[in-house]
């Protein structure tokens, strides 16, 4: 979907989903870099950011709310590739195409900011190219970590290891609210929806967390911790 920029859909400074949520001072993509201004736009929950083969016209900035990228195999299977949630970056993808389609998890508001802008301005600016550069390896790093999990670990290891990455990146407070549903998280991890239920149970049973619905999870990060470590 190639959303019409417009000042229209305005960003608010929480999030209905319970998310944390970026300051709405840092409109731009880059600290001390007043000269990429993102235009703000909101989604709602489901609706596609930009779909697999579209034009890589903008990068995108999450302010509230969460993303997922996946893609669709050719047996109709999803693959999710990420989930990107407040602060970070998504869409900034080599060549002219995406080869990914983005989705909003739950209602996200995100600031756009034009490609074409940010290169020409990484080409002259040292400090927005480096940037750029510690985003790109940042993600190939993730990347490599999800190939370990996947081929290495036993699906309740997976599990256990995307509960502990998902309360770091909200906060590390050892209480969350996970954004994405499990069929989400089955996906991303490559295993049925049923498996990621029966990890989720056995962990509570382990009293490695404790779950209220299906979502919200209260974690024994000891406990939990080495079971990764192991």
């Amino acid at each position: 979907m190639r959303p019409q920029v417009t000042s229209q859909n305005p960003v608010a400074p929480t999030g209905a989903s319970g998310l944390p949520t970026a300051s709405v001072v840092e409109i731009g993509l880059f600290a001390g870099c007043p000269e990429l201004i993102g235009s703000p736009f909101a989604y709602a929950r489901e609706e596609e950011i930009y779909g697999d083969g579209e034009d890589t016209e903008y990068v995108y900035k999450i302010v509230s709310g969460a993303v997922r990228t996946c893609k669709i195999l050719g047996d109709g299977r999803r693959q999710i590739h990420g989930f990107h949630l407040p602060g970070d970056l998504f869409g900034f993808e080599p060549g002219s195409a995406h080869r990914l389609t983005a989705e909003a998890v739950a209602d996200t508001k995100v600031l756009m900011f034009k490609r074409r802008q940010l290169e020409r301005l990484a080409k002259q600016n040292v400090e927005v190219a480096c940037q750029l550069w510690t985003m790109t390896a940042k993600n190939l790093q993730h990347a490599e970590e999800h190939m370990i999990l996947l081929g290495r670990r036993t699906a309740l290891e997976r599990v256990a290891a995307f509960i502990l990455e998902m309360d770091a990146r909200l906060g590390g407070s050892g209480a969350i609210e996970l954004p994405m549903s499990r069929r989400d998280i089955a996906d991303y991890l490559g295993l049925t929806l049923e498996t990621v239920s029966r990890s989720m149970s056995q962990l509570q049973t382990d009293r490695s967390l404790s779950l209220s619905g299906a979502r919200r999870i209260v974690l024994n990060k000891r406990a939990i911790g080495g079971l990764v470590e192991n």
